[in-house]
């Protein structure tokens, strides 16, 4: 990238940015040829009266990725060069929890008209594997009162029971994103879906076929590189990061996230004080990490 970004903006937006740029610190003054020239430490921004706008500074791309392009720009063009923004109505699914050996399996749909598109985009939503824990959770709470969703949450016991059913853990999730997916269509009367690709095509397309649900469906590796997608994505995370925190208070401990080291201990301390059949309900026992916890008993 290089030192200074360089655009160009309607000069309608420049009260909207000035009040905003205020708002957030800056402190701002006139130079010749500008509308107003804008600094606070990491970052500066100068509106120049064609319109032009140019931003500089160390803390330079996170000023543009949660600000300046989700307000202004509406436009993901510079942090994000591969997305262009689709505007297509979609449901967009994805899961969170997967990897992890305590709490659920989180499988979410989520269904965004054109305006809904140019809302996530606003909102500043990005695929959660890039957002912390806190941003996360904020976002979900903004999207779900906004957007038609579903979620599929797969506490340990019941997940532990279908995985047995199913006896592959690409086929169980198949059977959630269909299950999300099928709840969804019926309420959005949307079938446009585009998934997060988790493993060979026909497995969802089986799962929907045996639901009788036939939708437009456009599976992709890294999926959360559609903004609908990524919105799915946070809503997922955000399901599995309270399922974990759920589990844990009931359990009167903190259940940490993966399946490191930690886990294991975390693992080993609950089976010493509640017996090995604990971890059928807070945990996957499919795992490996599920005789790790075992080893010293």
């Amino acid at each position: 990238m290089n030192d200074c970004f360089v655009t160009t903006i309607d000069l309608k937006l420049a009260d909207k940015l000035r009040e905003d740029l205020l708002s957030q610190g800056f402190t701002l003054s006139t130079p010749p040829y500008t509308l107003f020239a804008a600094k606070k430490p990491g970052v500066s921004c100068t509106l120049y009266e064609s319109g032009k706008l140019t931003v500089q500074g160390k803390n330079r791309e996170e000023f543009l990725s949660f600000y300046l392009e989700p307000e202004i720009l509406q436009s993901l063009e510079f942090t994000h060069p591969e997305i262009a923004l689709d505007l297509t109505p979609r449901i967009g699914v994805d899961e969170a929890g997967k990897g992890d050996f305590f709490g659920p399996l989180c499988i979410a749909a989520l269904y965004a008209s054109e305006q809904g598109v140019k809302q996530l985009l606003s909102l500043g939503v990005r695929d959660s594997k890039k957002l912390g824990d806190k941003t996360v959770l904020s976002l979900a709470s903004k999207i779900r009162p906004l957007f038609p969703h579903s979620i599929v949450r797969l506490f340990p016991s019941k997940y532990n029971e279908l995985y047995a059913r199913f006896g592959n853990l690409n086929r169980l999730l198949a059977w959630g994103h269909a299950t999300a997916i099928e709840e969804l269509v019926e309420r959005s009367g949307c079938h446009t879906i585009i998934i997060d690709q988790f493993g060979a095509e026909s497995l969802v397309e089986t799962a929907l076929k045996q639901k009788k649900l036939s939708v437009n469906l456009t599976q992709r590796h890294h999926g959360e590189a559609d903004l609908v997608v990524a919105g799915a994505s946070i809503l997922a995370r955000a399901a599995f990061l309270q399922g974990l925190e759920e589990l844990g208070k009931n359990q009167g401990v903190e259940l940490p996230k993966g399946a490191s080291k930690q886990v294991v201990e975390a693992g080993r301390r609950l089976v010493a004080n509640h017996g090995e059949g604990i971890l059928q309900n807070v945990a996957k026992v499919h795992f490996k990490t599920y005789q790790e916890c075992l080893e010293s008993f």
